[in-house]
């Protein structure tokens, strides 16, 4: 039950972060990318998700803005 709260904020965090990439708005959308990157590492710190699933969630995040940034330039 306790970690059900890191779980659901770090997936809200996410889904932040990619209808602000969607929206196209690169500024917001790094702030958003960072609260998602430290709240899934608080999460797999404390073990609520593995490292991995962590990571890969971190990196389809980043890809996704990278690609925003890429186009935007």
């Amino acid at each position: 039950m306790r970690n059900r709260i890191f779980r659901s904020s770090a997936r809200t965090y996410i889904r932040k972060a990619e209808r602000l990439i969607a929206a196209g708005d690169a500024d917001a959308a790094a702030t958003a990318v960072g609260d998602a990157i430290s709240t899934l590492d608080r999460a797999a710190i404390k073990g609520i998700i593995h490292k991995n699933n962590a990571a890969r969630r971190k990196a389809r995040l980043m890809k996704k803005f990278n690609a925003l940034i890429r186009g935007e330039e």
